[in-house]
């Protein structure tokens, strides 16, 4: 049922799971390493502000969303019903507007090219909705819209921005899989 390869498991014995960046053949496991590791390694590209408060804000904004966004969906999901569904919705929602802001007179988060921060929020906000205008993952599997256009229109307009670098696109799940994957896992 949740058959693992060998490469996955050689690569990432501690945890047995994805993500793992193979790189000259030594694994980096976990999302902020992986893109800590890319940063650091090829400094052509900078993900990264390079004034060294930008920086460390742009570490703790993504640690913050990470986790309180991350756990939140992880806790609408799991919730059964109403008052305690209503409770973790409301908790999720206060962090987007805090996100929403975030976004004010920017293009990205970074300003005008994808950045750190981007890269983490992208992949909270590709299970928040689908791929060319379907419904929502998250919205279709919990009933709930946490990516609400009308209340978060500088969001809908940067996952817009975001969807359209090729890298992006390339690299999206298709969005049934993506259901089908949290109805059986939630």
């Amino acid at each position: 049922m949740n058959k693992k390869s060998s490469l996955l498991l050689n690569s990432n014995p501690v945890y047995k799971k994805i993500p793992v960046l193979l790189h000259h053949g030594k694994p980096i496991i976990e999302s902020l390493f992986i893109i800590e590791y890319i940063y650091e390694t090829w400094k052509d590209n900078p993900i990264l502000p390079t004034d060294p408060y930008e920086r460390a804000m742009a570490r703790f904004w993504t640690n913050l969303i990470d986790q309180m966004l991350h756990e939140g969906v992880r806790r609408v999901l799991s919730s059964v019903e109403g008052k305690q569904i209503q409770t973790e919705i409301k908790k999720v929602s206060d962090v987007m507007e805090m996100v929403e802001g975030m976004l004010k007179g920017k293009k990205f988060f970074g300003g005008e090219k994808i950045g750190f921060l981007d890269i983490i929020f992208g992949w909270i906000a590709i299970w928040f909705s689908a791929v060319d205008d379907v419904a929502g993952v998250v919205d279709e599997v919990a009933g709930v819209q946490l990516l609400n256009p009308d209340k978060h229109p500088l969001l809908q307009n940067w996952e817009n921005k975001f969807r359209e670098f090729l890298v992006v696109k390339d690299s999206l799940y298709p969005t049934e899989k993506l259901v089908r994957f949290t109805v059986n896992h939630s």
